[in-house]
């Protein structure tokens, strides 16, 4: 049975509690997790895209494209965004619901962030190219998405981003699960801040 980029081997049960001895988060910070155990953690037998094998599966989907979780996510986001910051999108789909969210929370707010999707391919009729949206050249850009492991559509978007003219500020994810993207960040001179890691929710980069 496939589950979003992974095979389920046997259907997980719903996460049972929140571990003792987690890392100590800000209000806002600790509100997002809890509702990411409540509706996007998952535990079982997975196998993830990559072919690793894993107990713990995250569908942060189920928070981001829920109301109380989006305005979780904006909540926290808001913490970290620039404030010169004009636009928020990343790669289609997992960064969709995430900067369309955002970006509407943000305007009951009056914050004016424009978003916008990163095609993964471009398209061969109409107006051509791989952004769709709003991102207008010399936009100051937050690259998002919902889960990231290795970061390659992170930094696909980044490039995207890049040869459309805009400059990236700022990639921020709901949930690193992998701990390799803030490398790959300094070493593209951009900041690197995620909502939430692995460790925040009791788990080991990589597991």
């Amino acid at each position: 049975m496939k589950v979003g980029a992974v095979t389920v081997n046997s259907m997980p049960s719903e996460y049972p509690h929140t571990p003792a001895g987690l890392p100590e988060l800000t209000p806002t910070l600790a509100r997002l997790r809890d509702h990411v155990f409540e509706h996007s953690l998952k535990m079982g037998d997975f196998t993830l895209k990559s072919g690793r094998k894993s107990t713990w599966f995250l569908d942060t989907k189920q928070t981001v494209c829920r109301p109380d979780g989006v305005l979780a996510v904006a909540n926290a986001a808001f913490d970290i965004i620039p404030l010169d910051a004009t636009a928020i999108g990343g790669l289609t789909m997992g960064a969709d619901p995430v900067a369309y969210g955002i970006a509407a929370v943000g305007a009951t707010r009056g914050l004016s962030l424009r978003s916008f999707s990163v095609r993964k391919e471009a398209k061969d009729h109409g107006v051509t190219g791989r952004i769709a949206g709003a991102l207008q050249p010399g936009d100051k850009v937050v690259i998002t998405e919902d889960t990231v492991t290795r970061g390659t559509s992170l930094f696909e978007a980044v490039d995207a981003v890049r040869a459309f003219g805009a400059e990236v500020v700022l990639i921020t994810v709901i949930v690193d699960r992998g701990g390799t993207c803030a490398a790959m960040a300094k070493e593209a001179g951009i900041a690197y801040q995620p909502l939430l890691t692995a460790p925040d929710l009791g788990f080991e980069f990589g597991s």
